[in-house]
């Protein structure tokens, strides 16, 4: 049976553009792009470990939205990954790249120009549908 893998990503938005992260060498899915975020430890809420997530792999500070603005699951060779993305604002400094090898701002009608991580494909359907972000 494969493992199960509980995570979050963030939806980060500034001046209208959506923060897309590039996954690096090594990792599963390496090169795919993807939401920045991670697993959600024990005992935390999702909110809670995006915004761990982000200061440990962005260095940034963030406001999450409280609602959930997507859910997908996708079956991955190494496991059942279950997503939830939210809408996140920019609190404080500036995105760092620690553990992603590139990084770019891209409103939603272009987000279709990198390769995504299946997981975060609804997710990238959905904010195109919405076309405008705020």
């Amino acid at each position: 049976m494969l493992k199960e893998i509980t995570v979050v990503g963030a939806i980060l938005i500034e001046n209208g553009k959506i923060l897309c992260a590039q996954r690096g060498e090594g990792k599963s899915l390496a090169y795919l792009w993807e939401f920045p975020g991670g697993k959600i430890e024990s005992g935390e809420s999702s909110q809670e470990a995006l915004i761990r997530e982000l200061q440990e792999e962005l260095l940034i500070e963030v406001d999450v939205q409280p609602d959930v603005f997507e859910q997908t699951s996708y079956q991955y060779d190494f496991g059942l990954v279950q997503l939830t993305t939210f809408i996140c604002f920019l609190k404080k400094g500036t995105p760092q790249l620690t553990e992603h090898i590139a990084a770019e701002w891209l409103e939603p009608k272009e987000l279709n120009q990198l390769e995504w991580a299946p997981a975060d494909i609804p997710t990238v359907e959905k904010l195109m549908e919405m076309g405008i972000v705020e």
